[in-house]
């Protein structure tokens, strides 16, 4: 059977009205003012298949570190019909705290993730408690679990997951981050997740400060504009304006899903 265009979408599900932009950028931003950042997992839906890129994290953690929650991943996702008790297939970009949570939502899944970063999140650079900042622990320690529990597949660097979706490492902002790229009725798209935080972090060249490498999350940039069709299919992982340039999957949920397949807003 011929390849189907699959359908991409960006559930939001937290929210920090009290990012500012000096706090977004490496070296701070001249025209310093409120710039929040959205959470946000991504469904992709088509060929017979769903795949799930993150998790997120819970209302718990939301009190811990000072986000505003909004809701469950499960109910945002369920308002476009998806069950995430049935999801077979997650992909884990990176295991900071607001992309590997709520594991206990997908009970079939398996999980997707570069080898790089478990060991990353697992060994000798965690004894650095400036690198631990964005990582939690049993987060961390429920997934050894799942390795255990038979529930991980590992890549190592660039692979196909399914005919029309890969997996690519980019490191920079985490040492095994990745990034999936997508089929779509509009070309390839990117889910880029943390490879670039809002799209002014790619688009001037300017990285968010909580990375590993700052050089290989700079050659980031050009590598996810590569994998593209174009440059507006590159989707970053925390900008609210993402909710403004893609249309709502369907009439009531704006502001809580939108449909990344679509055509963009100029």
């Amino acid at each position: 059977m011929p390849l189907e265009p699959y359908e991409v979408y960006a559930v939001r599900y937290a929210h920090n009205p009290q990012q500012m932009a000096s706090h977004n950028f490496i070296g701070g931003d001249l025209h310093d003012g409120p710039m929040p950042l959205d959470y946000f997992v991504w469904a992709i839906r088509g060929n017979g298949r769903t795949f799930i890129v993150d998790t997120g994290f819970d209302q718990p953690m939301s009190v811990k570190r000072d986000r505003q929650f909004l809701r469950s991943p499960a109910e945002g996702l369920k308002t476009i019909g998806i069950d995430a008790a049935a999801i077979e297939d997650v992909v884990i970009s990176h295991l900071h705290y607001d992309h590997c949570g709520n594991y206990d939502l997908f009970p079939r899944a398996r999980f997707h993730l570069q080898d790089i970063e478990m060991a990353y999140a697992t060994g000798r650079c965690m004894c650095h408690a400036g690198l631990r900042i964005p990582f939690e622990e049993e987060d961390v320690v429920a997934m050894v679990r799942k390795v255990f529990a038979g529930r991980v597949s590992f890549h190592d660097g660039d692979e196909e997951l399914a005919p029309g979706i890969s997996l690519h490492h980019v490191g920079g902002h985490s040492k095994g981050l990745q990034v999936v790229r997508v089929w779509t009725r509009r070309g390839w798209l990117v889910v880029a997740s943390d490879a670039s935080h809002f799209y002014a972090n790619m688009e001037e060249g300017r990285a968010f400060p909580v990375l590993h490498s700052l050089a290989e999350t700079l050659e980031g940039y050009n590598r996810i504009y590569g994998l593209a069709s174009e440059p507006s299919a590159v989707i970053p992982g925390h900008d609210p304006l993402v909710l403004k340039r893609y249309p709502a999957a369907a009439p009531g949920l704006e502001g809580v899903v939108v449909r990344l397949d679509a055509d963009p807003a100029e």
